[in-house]
């Protein structure tokens, strides 16, 4: 009798277990920032090695045509002593054995399958299909039907899981007594057993005070089980991460929690060293824990505050400085331009920054990098400047996921949506400054990763900005707009550089034309180009090889769109080429008359202070101007034939 039941069991047990792999449960929306969601496969033995095996998504929307848009290699990874696997984001509590970005699963109609397969046989818009299936789910969150990928995947039965940030829930798996197997949704259970049954584990917690301190400060790091030790657990953590290393700190990173209690801590001091390394962020994370001994969380990131940062010799587009970065533009880079007017000068300048022959075009990735150092916040070698909000924030606060808050990003000044450029999948690899594709005029989707026409900005605020043309939008409430002339010349780079686009007057709906034209020629006239622009576009053009060429001649933006259209242009002088020319301002210094030689009819002077400010104008100058200045540093605008030329002036 004892055989009989015996066998009936394990009869039982065979037919629940068909597959070697299952998906037990799926949590793709919690909460709706989706910094939780996962999937929990199960293997029929423990410890089970899913070597061989994939996990392949499918997005079942219109636009995703039940296709995959993600695969996960599932080898080198091995099922717990219950039999699961965790894949999921790092808010996943206890901690996933296999980790994932935030906010990858889709929501639904959707599906996710296991194979036994290679995960080169699922390039990304692969349709949905049943060859080396091994399990699948089609699931959604309060969606309709997917008809037809229920059919691809082999499934009759589409789950909903309607979790609420405030009730999250996840599709489970169940199995009942007589072997009849179902999902349900409920409060989810990753890395445990969905009916509470199986091995019980204790997850340990990292937990800090504060997630910033800066060098030479001390913090303590506590670490917490769920349930109370029945013996002495002895573990250790690591700190390192790139650049952060054990030369960075002093403290134990091997420690106890003993028997009959919950937690321990260890208090680490920050080296305050005298190197410019930039800000860190040590990662604590568990190194050698045990089950039924697991991670709560992991991977917990401290930043650690440089204090060693440099600050440049010129000044924020705030108070900014003028004539102190000098253009690295070659000799005779603009020279082409002289004589021409109207299409001609367009055309002109098109061929010099959109030459096939040298001009560059980078990832939309590789422009993290030239932001960094293109939008460097002059006052703190560690932060970007962002253009909207007139601000500095760390390099370390790039956003990389769904929360925006305190984070910055790439802010496009030409919308992609109104200029119709877009991504693909390459532009996604940053692959270094010496890895381009050629451009031409004609690559109008090189505009997307245009550092002419991208800038660091406040994630937030980039959102709030969405694609409104200027003059809809004209920045933060309280900021002083010192940006407006960096932004009009940015999206005037774009009309000359790529063809397909215009600036206009007015606010279009036309694909390819961008608005207000008559607002951005004003903000270009009244915050002309300043130091840290003129750095900009020197590090732009190292990379891309092109430059802008209304910050290095900004005269020329007139001669296009402006009071001299239709004119012939000639390009500013130089200081050198000035006084080359026996035009030459004396004495410098000054006790507050300036005299010129060899000066033609009806010139101009402008002077300007070292923040950009015009302070006087002179017409009509002949042989000097007197100068009522306090002692100090000046800028000195020489107009005269169409061209200008910028020298410093000291005045004693």
């Amino acid at each position: 009798m004892n055989r009989i039941i015996t066998l009936a069991i394990l009869l039982c047990s065979g037919m629940l277990w068909s597959q070697v792999l299952i998906i037990n449960e799926i949590d793709p929306d919690s909460p709706s920032t989706d910094t939780a969601e996962f999937i929990e496969l199960k293997s029929q033995t423990a410890n089970f090695s899913t070597d061989g095996y994939i996990l392949v998504f499918f997005n079942g929307s219109t636009s995703g045509g039940d296709s995959s848009y993600m695969v996960i290699d599932l080898a080198g990874y091995t099922t717990d002593n219950n039999g699961l696997l965790v894949i999921g984001s790092s808010g996943v509590s206890p901690f996933p054995q296999l980790l994932i970005s935030e906010n990858v699963i889709q929501n639904g109609a959707d599906a996710v399958g296991i194979y036994q397969a290679s995960v080169n046989d699922f390039p990304e818009g692969t349709l949905a299909t049943q060859t080396n299936l091994i399990d699948a789910i089609v699931y959604d969150t309060n969606d309709a039907d997917d008809a037809n990928l229920l059919a691809l995947m082999g499934e009759t039965t589409q789950y909903n899981d309607n979790g609420t940030n405030a009730n999250p829930k996840s599709i489970q798996r169940f199995v009942d007594g007589t072997g009849n197997e179902s999902y349900s949704t409920t409060t989810p259970t990753p890395r445990r057993e969905n009916d509470g049954s199986g091995s019980a584990i204790n997850p340990i917690t990292i937990s800090v005070i504060e997630t910033q301190f800066g060098e030479g400060a001390s913090f303590d790091i506590t670490f917490t089980a769920e349930t109370v030790l029945s013996e002495n657990l002895d573990f250790s953590v690591s700190l390192e991460n790139f650049g952060f290393n054990t030369s960075d700190y002093t403290g134990s990173v091997d420690l106890t929690i003993l028997n009959g209690e919950t937690s321990t801590s260890t208090t680490i001091n920050l080296v305050d060293d005298e190197l410019d390394e930039g800000d860190e962020v040590l990662e604590i994370s568990f190194l050698n824990l045990t089950e039924p001994i697991v991670a709560g969380n992991n991977n917990v990131e401290v930043r650690v505050v440089d204090n060693d940062f440099t600050v440049a010799a010129w000044g924020t587009p705030l108070n900014p400085t003028m004539g102190m970065v000098e253009s690295t533009q070659p000799s005779g880079y603009y020279n082409s331009l002289d004589g021409l007017s109207d299409n001609a000068l367009r055309q002109a300048l098109q061929d010099i920054i959109a030459n096939p022959n040298i001009v560059r075009a980078q990832t939309y990735a590789d422009v993290i990098d030239i932001l960094k150092a293109a939008d460097q916040n002059p006052a703190n070698s560690n932060q970007v400047w962002l253009v909207y909000s007139e601000e500095g924030r760390a390099k370390l606060d790039l956003q990389t996921g769904s929360n925006n808050t305190g984070k910055w990003n790439r802010e496009h000044t030409y919308p992609r949506s109104r200029g119709g450029f877009f991504d693909i999948e390459e532009d996604e690899i940053a692959d270094g400054i010496d890895v381009f594709w050629a451009t031409k005029a004609d690559s109008l989707r090189h505009g997307n990763s245009d550092a002419h026409a991208l800038r660091a900005a406040d994630a937030a605020e980039n959102s709030s900005r969405g694609n409104q043309h200027y003059g809809q939008y004209t920045g933060p409430t309280g900021t002083q707009g010192s940006f407006k002339g960096d932004v009009a010349r940015s999206v005037l780079y774009m009309e000359i550089r790529y063809n397909g686009l215009e600036v206009v007057n007015g606010y279009p709906n036309t694909t390819g034309q961008l608005g207000d034209l008559a607002t951005l020629l004003d903000w270009h006239r009244n915050d002309p180009p300043d130091d840290f622009e003129m750095n900009r576009n020197n590090v732009v053009y190292n990379w891309q090889f092109n430059r802008n060429p209304f910050i290095d001649q900004p005269l020329l933006v007139e001669y296009i769109w402006g009071n001299n259209a239709g004119e012939t242009w000639d390009q500013s002088l130089s200081i050198d080429e000035f006084q080359n020319n026996n035009r030459v301002v004396f004495p410098n210094p000054t006790d507050g008359r300036l005299y010129f030689s060899e000066l033609p009819d009806h010139a101009k002077v402008e002077v300007y202070s070292i923040d950009g400010k015009q302070i006087n104008s002179f017409k009509s100058v002949k042989d000097y101007i007197d100068l009522d200045l306090a002692p100090g540093l000046y800028m000195l605008k020489l107009y005269s034939n169409n061209r200008v030329s910028t020298q410093k002036i000291i005045v004693k």
